[in-house]
C-alpha cells in the first residue's frame, strides 16, 4: 500500500512540476494535450467551449491552438484568476443551468465543446459514477445543441453501468468516435474520455475507433 501511495505521489508531483514550468495552472492540462495529439480535436479559427473552466489549463492549451482568428470561452461556478489571452473569455455561473441570460452571452456555433467536470466525490463508487454520467449527459446536451455541423465533443468520464450507453450515444452522432484514456490520468483512475468528432446527422456512414483503453 505503501509503495502504491508513493508511486502515486510521484506521479502527481512530476506533472504538477511540469505544469508549473509550462506555466499551466494544473497538470490536467496534459490529458488535453494528448488528446489533441490523438484527434486533432482543436485547429485554427476554431471557436471552443469550455465547459467546468477553472483553474483554466485547458483555456489557455486551447486558446493556443485557435490562435488569435479563433474563440475560447469558458463557463464555471469558480472563478478563472490567471491572465487570458485576448481572444479568452470566461462567464461565472452554472454551465448546466441553461439560463437564457447566459447563453445569450455565450452564443452558438462552436466548433468544439471540451468538459473536464467531476463530480465531487463521496467515497461509493456507485454514486460518484452515476454522477459523472449525469454531467455528461448534461455537457452532450448543450453540445448537440450549440456545435456547428462537423463539430467536435470531448467529455470525461467515470466507467460505470451507464459508461457504454452514453458512448453509444456519441457514436450516432458524429463520424469518429474515440474511447481514450491519456497517459496523464493516474493507472487507478476510472476516468476516461469519450471523443467524438465530425457532428452529424442521421444516416450517414460513421467510423468507429477505440484508442488506449
Amino acid at each position: 500500500m505503501k509503495n502504491a501511495k508513493s508511486k502515486g505521489n510521484r506521479w502527481e508531483d512530476h506533472y504538477a512540476r511540469k505544469a508549473k514550468k509550462d506555466k499551466f495552472p494544473a497538470r490536467s492540462v496534459y490529458k488535453l494535450q494528448e488528446i489533441q495529439q490523438k484527434s486533432r480535436l482543436i485547429r485554427k479559427g476554431d471557436r471552443v467551449l469550455d465547459l467546468g473552466c477553472a483553474p483554466g489549463s485547458w483555456l489557455l492549451y486551447a486558446a493556443q491552438l485557435t490562435g488569435d482568428s479563433g474563440q475560447v470561452l469558458g463557463i464555471d461556478l469558480k472563478p478563472v484568476f490567471i491572465k487570458l489571452p485576448s481572444h479568452v473569455s470566461v462567464h461565472t455561473g452554472d454551465a448546466l443551468s441553461r439560463e437564457d441570460h447566459l447563453w445569450e452571452s455565450v452564443g452558438k456555433d462552436f466548433n468544439v465543446v471540451m468538459s473536464d467536470m467531476a463530480p465531487a466525490t463521496t467515497g461509493n463508487k456507485h454514486v460518484d459514477m452515476a454522477r459523472s454520467h449525469n454531467l455528461c449527459e448534461a455537457a452532450f446536451a448543450i453540445a448537440r445543441d450549440i456545435l456547428v455541423p462537423g463539430g467536435a465533443f470531448v467529455c470525461k468520464i467515470f466507467q460505470g453501468d451507464d459508461f457504454k450507453s452514453f458512448s453509444d450515444e456519441i457514436r450516432k452522432s458524429f463520424r469518429k468516435h474515440k474511447i481514450f484514456k491519456p497517459q496523464s490520468s493516474r493507472k487507478a483512475s476510472r476516468e476516461i474520455y469519450i471523443i467524438g468528432t465530425g457532428k452529424i446527422g442521421t444516416g450517414k456512414k460513421k467510423e468507429v475507433e477505440n484508442v488506449g483503453t
